[in-house]
């Protein structure tokens, strides 16, 4: 396997119209190499500028998750320092987490953070919603979302090899009106369902609209934590 590490999006989209295949921490793809053979041609995106931002409204995809930090709000920091053990910490990173695994622990906290997603196609660069990205793997360059108010993370403990454990993601979101939005996404198993409501002064009213939404699917059981997280992150 011959590995390319381009400097610029450019070079990147010419490895990416040469057929190479993209390689991150790695993680989960070493493994299916292992077994099904390695491909010819791969790239890195460690020495792409784009890809390794870390600010307080955007996130590179080439980041390892154990880079994740204070700079970014809560949810997204919190999800990141909550996937696998530190050595997967220290070479996961977060464009293999979102669109490169079937497990996306990082995904309900983009979602809350109305994030969009610059990918990188043999055709170009452009942006596109986290549905898309999810849908289509393409070649995650960043994220970037506005400013919330406030956010938060919860993931249920869980046992190794079992059924992945319940994670909640919430954010409100000051609106141009004055108003405040309240979102709220969950990975229920393998799902990921989303809400998104305005957020009044009553914390239970809010949470029943809230239940309203597609979150109103989830389990009674799953709801119950969900509800008591969002009721105590509220501000």
């Amino acid at each position: 396997m011959l590995l390319r590490v381009p400097t610029s999006v450019s070079e990147a989209r010419e490895c990416l119209a040469e057929g190479a295949v993209l390689i991150g921490g790695a993680t989960l793809l070493w493994a299916t190499w292992q077994r099904d053979g390695f491909p010819a041609l791969a790239m890195s995106l460690r020495e792409v500028p784009e890809a390794n931002v870390l600010e307080p409204t955007a996130l590179g995809g080439a980041v390892v998750l154990q880079r994740v930090d204070d700079r970014v709000p809560d949810a997204l920091r919190l999800a990141a320092s909550r996937v696998g053990t530190g050595a997967v910490r220290r070479s996961a990173t977060v464009g293999g987490n979102i669109v490169g695994s079937t497990l996306r622990c990082l995904l309900p906290a983009a979602l809350v953070l109305d994030a969009r997603a610059t990918v990188l196609e043999p055709d170009g660069v452009r942006e596109t919603d986290l549905a898309e990205a999810v849908a289509k793997r393409p070649v995650l360059l960043s994220l970037r979302w506005r400013t919330p108010v406030t956010s938060a993370f919860f993931k249920v403990a869980g046992d190794a090899g079992a059924e992945p454990p319940l994670v909640i993601a919430s954010a409100v979101h000051a609106e141009d009106d004055g108003s405040h939005r309240l979102r709220a996404a969950v990975r229920d198993g393998y799902d990921v369902l989303e809400g998104s409501v305005t957020r009044t002064d009553d914390v239970e009213e809010t949470l029943q609209a809230l239940r309203a939404t597609a979150l109103g699917d989830l389990p009674p059981a799953a709801w119950d934590i969900v509800h008591a997280h969002i009721a105590a992150s509220l501000p």
